[in-house]
C-alpha cells in the first residue's frame, strides 16, 4: 500500500478565515499532488473542532478550529485523522465529541481515542487487496490521555503500548506507530525517548513516526525498521507571531508497506499556509537532517540534547521551588505535577539533575 504520513495540524487565528472559505490552493499549494495515489492520507489533527468556548485547566494555549477544517481535510484527502495528541482534550468531552462527529460527517476515520484507558487502545487497521496495516496512535501523558473512568486521547504506556504493538504484529502485515511526544523545539530525542521507540520496533512495528516537537529531528534505521526523532508541523502557521526557527519545516512522509520504503519530503510554511521545499532551501534542510542522523549514529546527539536541556534549568528549578513554597497548591505545585506528569518533562528534569549513581566511579 502507499501511505501518507503528515504531522500536526492546528489551523491557528492567522489562517482560521481561510480555513473557512477553504481556499485549497492558499492553503495547501504544491502539497497537493502529494495526497492523489495514496490508500491512506493520515494528519494528526492537533486542536478540537468545536464551537465550545470551555477550554479545560492547563498550561499553554487551548486549541480549536472550525467545523470547515474537517471538510478541507476531506478535499485534501485525508482519509484517516490521529486524535492522540495534547491538545484534542483542549474543550473537554465536549470538544472531542464535537471533533469526532465533525470527522465522521465527512467519512474520516479516526484513531488514537476512547471512552476510557482501554477503550483508547483500539487500533486503527485497513485491509486492501489483501494486506493488512495497523495504525496504532500515541501520545505521552499531557493533559489528554484517557482515563480508567473518562475518555481521552490513547496514552503510550511502557507495558501495554509494547504489548499492543506486538499483538498487532501478529495480525497485520505492518505496525506503523504514530507516537506523539518528545521535547518541543528539540531536535534530538531523549535517551529515554530513544529506547521507546526502539523498544516499540523490537516488538514489532515497522515504523515509528514522533510528532509533537514542532521541528524536523533526525532518523535512523533500527533492525530494519524506521524510526523518525520530530517530523514537524504539518499545517500549524503563525503569520503575525515570532516563533521558534525550527517552527516553518515538516517532513511529509511517504511510506510504501510492500517495499517497506520511506521517502521524506520537507515543507515550509507560507503566509497563507504551506508550500514544498525547493531549490537551495530543500537541499539545506535536507543535507542539516541528514547530518542530525549522523550524529544519532555517532554519539554527538546526546550533546545536543544536554546542551538543550541546559537551557532551560533555570525553568525547571523555578517550578520546584515554586511547588515546595509556601502553598505548594498554587500554580508552582500544579506547574511541577505537570512536569512530573508528562514524559518529555521528566526527560529534561533527570538529564539536569542527575543522583549521584551517575558520577559514582565515574568521574
Amino acid at each position: 500500500m502507499k501511505t501518507l504520513l503528515l504531522g500536526d495540524l492546528s489551523p491557528t487565528a492567522d489562517i482560521e478565515p481561510i480555513f473557512e472559505r477553504q481556499d485549497m490552493e492558499a492553503l495547501f499549494r504544491d502539497t497537493l499532488p502529494l495526497f492523489s495515489g495514496n490508500d491512506i492520507n493520515f494528519v494528526n489533527v492537533e486542536c478540537a473542532i468545536t464551537d465550545s468556548d470551555a477550554a479545560i485547566e492547563k498550561f499553554g494555549p487551548p486549541l480549536k478550529t472550525g467545523r470547515s477544517t474537517a471538510s478541507c481535510l476531506k478535499k485534501l484527502g485525508v482519509n484517516v485523522a490521529g486524535l492522540s495528541n495534547n491538545h484534542i482534550f483542549d474543550y473537554g468531552c465536549r470538544g472531542a465529541l464535537d471533533t469526532m462527529k465533525a470527522l465522521t460527517e465527512e467519512g474520516i476515520e479516526f484513531t488514537g481515542f476512547g471512552e476510557n484507558y482501554e477503550d483508547s487502545r483500539r487500533d486503527y487497521i485497513f485491509e486492501k487487496d489483501g494486506e493488512k496495516i495497523a495504525i496504532l496512535a500515541v501520545c505521552e501523558h499531557e493533559y489528554s490521555y484517557a482515563l480508567d473512568n473518562r475518555m481521552g486521547a490513547r496514552p503510550f504506556d511502557e507495558f501495554d503500548t509494547v504489548v499492543d504493538i506486538r499483538k498487532a504484529s501478529e495480525r497485520a502485515d505492518r505496525v506503523i506507530v504514530i507516537y506523539h511526544g518528545g521535547k518541543e523545539h528539540c531536535r534530538y530525542p531523549s535517551p529515554r525517548l530513544r529506547r521507546a521507540c526502539r523498544a516499540m520496533v523490537k516488538a514489532g512495528a515497522d515504523v515509528v513516526l514522533c510528532q509533537h516537537s514542532h521541528c524536523i529531528g533526525c532518523y535512523e534505521e533500527y533492525e530494519g525498521s524506521h524510526i523518525l526523532y520530530g517530523q514537524g508541523n504539518f499545517h500549524f502557521v503563525y503569520v503575525t507571531r515570532e516563533t521558534q526557527p525550527t517552527w516553518n519545516g515538516s517532513l511529509a512522509v511517504r511510506y510504501d508497506t510492500k517495499t517497506h520504503e520511506i521517502e521524506f519530503i520537507p515543507i515550509v510554511n507560507t503566509d497563507t499556509g504551506i508550500r514544498l521545499a525547493l531549490g537551495e532551501e530543500k537541499e539545506r534542510m535536507m543535507s542539516e537532517f541528514e547530518e542530525r542522523g549522523r550524529e544519532l549514529s555517532d554519539g554527538r546527539w546526546l550533546e545536543g540534547w544536554r546542551e538543550f536541556c541546559e537551557r532551560f534549568k533555570r525553568q525547571y528549578y523555578n517550578a520546584t521551588q515554586s511547588a515546595c513554597g509556601v502553598a505548594p497548591e498554587n500554580v508552582g505545585g500544579t506547574l511541577f505535577a505537570h512536569y512530573i506528569d508528562c514524559e518529555a518533562h521528566r526527560d529534561v528534569w533527570q538529564e539536569l539533575f542527575k543522583t549521584a549513581n551517575h558520577k559514582n566511579e565515574v568521574e
